[in-house]
């Protein structure tokens, strides 16, 4: 692994070890992507890395930003603000990128910046508003939202966000990597 290319392990971020599987349960991941703040299990997060180059994937989303080669694997890589329908921004040198496992796949999700692993217990997790049927099909990834202190995260449900496209792009690149 270059350690250049490796921003952190989120187990490191913790102190925890892998076992300790109860205490990871409320921790989240949060990242901005517009002005909005989002969170995500830690349990799915595999690592966080620094953007480099994606290589583009023809006719596919347009949040589908590519593939890149990590270690050896190959991993399809969304834009999150293109996937909440947000305009596209320009990289810099806070934009990252989050590996989830989210089931047997691996996907990297570029974000603008990651803001910081936060503690969220179940009785702080609220379901969303549902104001409009607009509001809840832009707002179908979200399965809650959390209060940390006076803010709010929208806790993200890693299944709902990765479309059948997504997961079909990415399980085709996991049959090449591993013929290879």
């Amino acid at each position: 692994m270059s350690e250049t290319n490796s921003l952190s392990n989120p187990a490191d971020l913790l102190d925890l070890e892998f076992g300790e599987y109860d205490e990871k349960k409320s921790k989240y991941m949060t990242f901005k992507s517009g002005n909005e703040y989002f969170g995500l299990k830690i349990q799915y997060v595999n690592e966080i890395i620094q953007i480099q180059a994606i290589t583009p994937v023809p006719e596919t989303e347009n949040y589908i930003k590519g593939l890149i080669n990590l270690r050896g694997k190959i991993i399809p890589v969304i834009d999150m603000r293109l996937r909440f329908g947000q305009e596209a921004f320009e990289y810099n040198d806070r934009t990252c990128i989050i590996v989830l496992q989210v089931n047997d796949t691996m996907v990297g999700l570029v974000v603008e910046k990651i803001a910081d692993v936060v503690e969220i217990g179940e009785s702080d997790i609220l379901p969303p508003p549902t104001i409009s049927r607009n509001d809840q099909t832009n707002r179908k990834y979200i399965y809650g939202i959390g209060k940390v202190g006076d803010e709010v995260k929208l806790l993200l449900d890693p299944d709902k966000l990765l479309s059948g496209t997504d997961l079909t792009i990415a399980e085709q690149t996991d049959v090449k990597s591993e013929e290879e």
